[in-house]
């Protein structure tokens, strides 16, 4: 080793052969292994009296904070090893994921470092399928870098279970003058104290970010806030808990805004298919703010294909604007998809890209993908093909204005519409539904209950939106640009993303077979299930008593989608192979679909390049785990409005369906209002109560008087929860008689005792 002396700063003061307090810091920080007062000498060559020099020397720097003992190790407070812990703290403004060093002595070395946590090394770790979250910590590979605000960089090792977390809840002041927060975490009932000192200035009903800290000592639960959040009460707050709580991303990068903007909305029609005189419609949610799919159909000219259609499904060519390897993509990926919250959505592309460039507007010309597909007079597809275009979308149109020119009701713009575009599609459409009907897709009833928010954003009332066929008629028309991407590519052997949809299991079969023989409807088994085995009994049951529960307990009984590169098909729609490409605004799967498309059929720019297929297989479970964090968030945020709009109607009678039955108690879904919420099984009245997991249900042992899933009950609201969305109900009905249960299973729950 070089005598590190040789190039010292002198110290004011000290004696010529001891070494500067920057050569000892410098030397600290280089050396690997144990550094000590014996080892700074060795290396400066100190001895004799000076060694009592460098000890006073040693000591005045560590009095100052500039070094520290660790293990009997002199380390820099300033600096961080090359490996350590480190707690994440959310995203800054350009959506960087950031991080501080878990210990650091403020009082020491100053402020802690800001440190810029690499994402991408998330997939290197198998237990790391997302981002790390605001308050885990996780195990790093330290750098530094050039970046003053940002003098380091994390590499995720792995994350690191059991420590401090973080979570969102209400800051409260107790009668004793003491402090405490509601969890906005269902499933965390009990409420966590603030000492004094951490209450980081928050205001009586303010949502706040706090950290959970834990006293070893006693075994006692704290809670310390780092973020005063707002007002709880305010309607935007109710989609921050979600949008804080799943990890949403919402903030794109300098380098994301930037690449956008650098964005052309001039097209080269060199390449592309001019399909302007084609008169496409986008027909679309009246509320839609991006349009990434048009239509069109008539009759095919070709003599061998009488009774026939021709038909046109155009997407948005967003692989156009954004390209593999870009800061864009890289974004794109990691979100996964849009998240349709009640009140917002959190795009997946900057508006820039997913309102204007890449919508599909009326009177622009905008490039698109195009599908173009030949049915017989039956609906069996002939052939399809696709092509890089221009369009230009003949009108917009929403479902309901579509369907009311069909039905006889058209306005100024659809009259005009209505002998050449109109009518032809939903010809098509008829068309379709003959194969369709011979397919025989798996025909689940499935309202969708949808919030009407008033000016502030609160619920003003709960609907279930009609289905109508212009709903139905663009879905199939999506549904057959998908097959057609999947079946292009699949005879390529090209890369696909797929929409795999597997059976349900031999497990949630047998359980299925049992409910339906205590119903008394047979059960196929010992045979390869189709859906239209599933069909057979819903019809069955269609007018009868067990209708609803019978829809309910089929739909639980089926498998999650997912995307997968490894074709598994699709047993809902019951087709053997399907891709998702019509939407690639709003969902990173259909951007893969245009790109592997784009490169095999050698349309132009912007394919899938060879580096993306190892990471393939990665990507398509990342996209599927984003889809479920966004199924989630919006699940949370509508039940949170929805319990704000009950709040004023506790002790109010309601008309309710029973919509799953445990242990615990009984989940109603009312009528009216789409609300859900739970019957604690220790308020039902009378007797002991078990759960029959076979028939949904749970039974008196006594009286067999049975509340089972799907039936019509009356209840009474008791609680209201806006904080965790949680509904508390009482039951008023008298549930049916039954047999009763003769033996007691662990967890049966005692009613009250009394009669109603």
């Amino acid at each position: 080793m070089a005598r590190a002396a040789s190039s010292k700063t002198k110290r004011q003061g000290a004696p010529a052969d001891l070494p500067s307090e920057q050569d000892i810091l410098d030397f600290v920080n280089s050396t690997p292994g144990k550094v000590g007062k014996r080892e700074i000498a060795r290396a400066f060559d100190v001895k004799g009296t000076q060694r009592s020099e460098l000890k006073r020397l040693l000591r005045s720097m560590a009095e100052r904070g500039l070094i520290a003992a660790k293990h009997r190790k002199l380390t820099d407070p300033r600096s961080l090893p090359p490996i350590g812990v480190i707690e994440v703290t959310g995203q800054d403004s350009d959506g960087e994921l950031i991080a501080v060093p878990l210990n650091w002595d403020t009082e020491v070395a100053g402020p802690a470092p800001v440190i810029v946590v690499d994402v991408s090394m998330a997939r290197g770790a198998r237990d790391d399928k997302q981002p790390p979250k605001a308050g885990e910590r996780i195990l790093a590979r330290l750098g530094k870098t050039d970046d003053p605000d940002y003098p380091y960089r994390a590499e995720l090792i792995r994350r690191l279970r059991g420590g401090p977390s973080r979570m969102l809840g209400v800051y409260r002041r107790s009668k004793d003058g003491g402090a405490r927060i509601v969890t906005v975490d269902k499933r965390q009932r009990d409420e966590l104290q603030v000492r004094p000192g951490d209450d980081g200035g928050a205001k009586p009903d303010e949502l706040v970010e706090v950290e959970i800290k834990r006293d070893r000592g006693r075994g006692l639960v704290f809670a310390r806030v780092v973020k005063r959040l707002g007002d709880v009460s305010s309607p935007k707050n109710v989609a921050d808990i979600a949008i804080q709580e799943h990890n949403i991303r919402t903030v794109f990068s300098d380098a994301v805004m930037g690449q956008t903007k650098a964005l052309s909305g001039k097209l080269d029609l060199n390449g592309r298919t001019d399909l302007r005189d084609v008169p496409l419609v986008t027909i679309d949610p009246e509320d839609a703010r991006d349009h990434d799919d048009a239509v069109w159909a008539a009759p095919d000219d070709d003599p061998a294909n009488a009774g026939g259609f021709k038909v046109i499904v155009a997407i948005a060519d967003v692989a156009h604007y954004v390209q593999a390897g870009t800061p864009l993509d890289a974004e794109a990926r990691l979100r996964g998809n849009s998240v349709y919250l009640p009140d917002r959505v959190v795009p997946m592309l900057p508006e820039r890209i997913s309102n204007d460039l890449c919508s599909l507007r009326e009177g622009e010309d905008r490039p698109a993908l195009a599908c173009l597909m030949t049915f017989d007079r039956n609906g069996e597809k002939r052939d399809h093909r696709m092509e890089r275009a221009v369009i230009r979308s003949a009108a917009k149109l929403s479902y309901q204005q579509a369907q009311a020119a069909i039905d006889g009701r058209p306005d100024d713009k659809t009259g005009v519409l209505l002998p050449t575009v109109l009518e032809p599609l939903w010809s098509a459409y008829r068309c379709l539904q003959q194969a369709r009907a011979r397919r025989e897709p798996l025909d689940l009833d499935l309202p969708e209950r949808r919030l009407v928010l008033d000016e502030e954003g609160r619920v003003e009332r709960v609907v279930v939106p009609p289905r109508l066929d212009a709903h139905k008629l663009i879905e199939e028309m999506m549904i057959q640009a998908n097959v057609s991407a999947a079946e292009l590519l699949e005879k390529k052997r090209a890369p696909v993303v797929y929409r795999a949809h597997d059976a349900p299991s031999d497990e949630k079969l047998k359980a299925l077979a049992e409910f339906l023989k205590s119903a008394g409807l047979p059960f196929p088994r010992g045979q390869v299930m189709r859906p239209r085995h599933f069909n057979q009994i819903l019809a069955k049951a269609r007018g009868g008593k067990f209708e609803h529960v019978i829809n309910d307990v089929i739909l639980r009984s089926q498998a999650q989608a997912v995307y997968k590169i490894e074709n598994a098909g699709h047993f809902g729609l019951n087709l053997r192979r399907y891709a998702h490409f019509t939407s690639p605004i709003r969902r990173y799967a259909d951007l893969l679909v245009h790109r592997s498309l784009i490169s095999t059929f050698d349309l132009g720019t912007g394919g899938l390049p060879d580096s993306s297929l190892e990471n393939l297989a990665a990507t398509a479970e990342q996209i599927s785990l984003a889809e479920r964090r966004a199924m989630a968030a919006e699940r949370d945020t509508v039940d949170r409005l929805v319990a704000a709009h009950m709040a004023s109607k506790i002790r109010s009678r309601f008309t309710a369906r029973i919509s799953g039955a445990a242990r615990a108690g009984l989940f109603v879904s009312l009528e009216e209002a789409g609300a859900e919420g739970f019957i604690p099984a220790a308020s039902l009245e009378g007797d002991y109560f078990v759960h029959d997991e076979i028939r949904h249900a749970l039974v008196g042992e006594r009286s067999g008087e049975t509340f089972q899933l799907g039936d019509r009950v009356e209840v009474r609201l008791l609680e209201a929860a806006p904080l965790s969305g949680g509904l508390r109900f009482e039951m008023l009905s008298t549930g049916k008689r039954g047999k009763p249960m003769t033996r007691r299973p662990q967890g049966r729950y005692r009613g009250k005792g009394r009669r109603r």
